[in-house]
């Protein structure tokens, strides 16, 4: 029994040394179509080439990894996360959804730490996001064990976009379902932030956003990150949470937060420091409403 990919080369060697008015007048997708269906018991058409496209390691003409383009559409289904880069502190914060009312809330985080200095959030499924959690963890303590350096947040990044860049091209995988956020601080006390989505690629950013309305968050960030903005950790908590009130119901119940100070480590906020910010960001909004409306009478 020959392999589908021996086939196509015998029916393609066949082609080539018996040239036909087939193989000039058709364009090179209808003939691909013929090629890939003759291998398949001799069906033709778009069936073939949709079959061929579920393989992970399938790159079709138009460039585009089709599988990687399932993960993404996983990501955006995902809850909206945001991450912020302040001057002495970095902030995680991310939707939190409504739980079963008998299930425990703490089984469900989307927020976890890989070192005592690195902290990541994701959008996208949580068991594939619990599986790349947990090799990043293992490298943290292999490096420290063998270096006896903790990891830079740089290293661990691009050691989870490798791993999710072999998945996308691996024959019986499929790529992992997550894009995720990584901070934390270097050796010289430098805040750091990461994006990496499930292509395998890798960004640094200021402040991001990832998940479902993940746009509308960065728009806001946009227009709202500033110098000012992230002048002290409070502010830049803060503006964290406005980003995703953005998108948020309820306000901040439904938000969980995390911070990680220079040299300290991470911190979960609890519900009730977070609806206390929620209430000074609502008396702002307030303050310059009636501002505005002074201003205007005027």
């Amino acid at each position: 029994m020959f392999s589908l990919w021996q086939k196509c080369v015998r029916v393609n060697q066949h082609l080539r040394h018996c040239p036909s008015p087939w193989t000039h007048t058709h364009s090179r997708e209808q003939r691909l179509h013929v090629l890939i269906g003759v291998c398949y018991r001799g069906q033709t058409g778009r069936w073939a080439i949709n079959k061929l496209q579920k393989r992970t390691c399938m790159t079709v003409w138009n460039q585009k990894a089709h599988q990687v383009e399932y993960a993404q559409e996983a990501v955006k289904k995902g809850s909206t996360a945001v991450g912020i880069r302040g001057k002495d502190i970095v902030v995680l914060g991310v939707e939190k959804k409504s739980v079963a009312k008998l299930q425990e809330e703490r089984t469900v985080r989307k927020i976890c730490a890989l070192d005592e200095h690195v902290c990541m959030a994701f959008a996208g499924l949580t068991a594939d996001a619990r599986i790349v959690i947990n090799r990043a963890r293992v490298e943290c303590q292999s490096h420290r064990l063998t270096v006896e350096d903790p990891v830079t947040v740089e290293y661990i990044t691009r050691h989870i976009a490798t791993l999710k860049q072999r998945y996308t091209q691996s024959n019986g995988r499929r790529p992992f379902g997550i894009s995720a956020l990584i901070v934390g601080f270097d050796y010289d006390g430098t805040p750091r932030l990461y994006q990496t989505d499930p292509s395998g690629t890798y960004h640094a950013w200021k402040a991001n956003a990832i998940g479902r309305s993940a746009k509308t968050v960065r728009e806001f960030l946009e227009k709202n990150y500033t110098d000012e903005a992230i002048a002290t950790d409070n502010e830049a908590i803060k503006l964290a949470i406005k980003a995703l009130l953005e998108v948020v119901q309820s306000g901040g119940k439904n938000i969980d937060l995390a911070v990680i100070r220079r040299n300290q480590p991470l911190k979960l906020l609890e519900s009730k420091e977070i609806e206390t910010l929620v209430a000074e960001i609502e008396k702002e909004k307030e303050d310059e409403a009636e501002k505005k409306k002074q201003k205007k009478s005027t």
